[in-house]
C-alpha cells in the first residue's frame, strides 16, 4: 500500500470508531504499531484533528470530514452482495434504505466498475422472510428504538398461547429467524422470542428507561457469562 494510501485508511479508520488503539490499528493496516504511531504523529502535523496518545486510544476531533469515499472493486462486490442478502432478512423500510444506500454507491462508481458489480454471478433468490413477519419485525424494531412497551401474543414450540408484556431490547438474526429480546414483565427475567410466533402485537402508551440490571447490555454479559 502506498503512503498516501495508508494514511487515508488510517483516518478511515479511526472515523469509523470511538477510541482506536494503535495495535487494532497496525493490525488492521498490516503495519507495525511504530509506523502508526509515526503516521499519526505526520497526521496530526498536518492538521487533522486525532485526538488522543500511544497506549491509550485515538479518535477523530469534531468537525473535520473527508471527500466522498471512492471504492475498490472488491469492497463494492461485498457491498452489492451483502445488500442483496440484506434486503431477503431485513423489514421492509431497512430493505428500502439498504437498496437506496446500494444505488449511491453505484452511483458514484466508474461506469466500468458499475457494469461489473451489476453483473456480478452471485444472486440472492427470494426465499427470505415468510409473508407478515417483514412488517411485525420493523414494528418491533421501531419499538425498541422509541423504547415503548409491548403486549404481545406468543405462541411458544408446544403450541402453548400466553399474553406478555415486554421491553423490547433489540432483534437478533440467527440465519433463518429473528428472534425478539426482551425483558419480560411477567417473568421478571429476560426471554427471547420468535418473531414468526408473534400472533398479535400491541404498542401501548407506556415507555420505558433502563434500568440496572434490565438493559440489552446485562443481557449480552449474562450471555456471555453461560457460555
Amino acid at each position: 500500500m502506498r503512503r498516501a494510501d495508508r494514511l487515508f485508511a488510517l483516518v478511515q479508520l479511526i472515523r469509523g470508531r470511538r477510541l482506536s488503539t494503535a495495535a487494532w490499528l497496525a493490525q488492521r493496516l498490516e503495519v507495525s504499531p511504530r509506523t502508526v504511531y509515526r503516521d499519526v504523529a505526520d497526521l496530526q502535523a498536518q492538521g487533522v484533528p486525532i485526538e488522543g496518545e500511544a497506549g491509550v486510544g485515538y479518535r477523530l476531533g469534531k468537525g473535520f470530514d473527508l471527500p466522498p469515499l471512492m471504492f475498490t472493486a472488491d469492497e463494492a462486490r461485498a457491498l452489492a452482495v451483502a445488500t442483496r442478502i440484506a434486503q431477503q432478512w431485513l423489514d421492509p423500510a431497512l430493505a428500502r434504505a439498504a437498496g437506496d444506500a446500494m444505488s449511491r454507491v453505484l452511483s458514484v462508481l466508474p461506469a466500468a466498475m458499475r457494469t461489473e458489480v451489476d453483473r456480478m454471478p452471485m444472486l440472492v433468490p427470494p426465499v427470505g422472510l415468510p409473508p407478515g413477519v417483514g412488517g411485525l419485525l420493523q414494528r418491533l424494531r421501531e419499538a425498541s428504538q422509541r423504547r415503548t412497551v409491548l403486549e404481545i401474543e406468543y405462541r411458544d414450540a408446544s403450541e402453548q398461547r400466553s399474553t406478555r408484556t415486554v421491553r423490547p431490547l433489540g432483534c437478533f438474526f440467527w440465519g433463518k429467524v429473528w428472534t425478539l429480546a426482551a425483558w419480560c414483565e411477567r417473568r421478571q427475567d429476560f426471554r427471547s422470542f420468535r418473531v414468526d410466533r408473534i400472533e398479535a402485537l400491541k404498542a401501548l402508551d407506556l415507555r420505558f428507561v433502563d434500568e440496572p440490571g434490565k438493559t440489552l447490555a446485562d443481557l449480552l454479559r449474562q450471555v456471555e457469562a453461560d457460555c
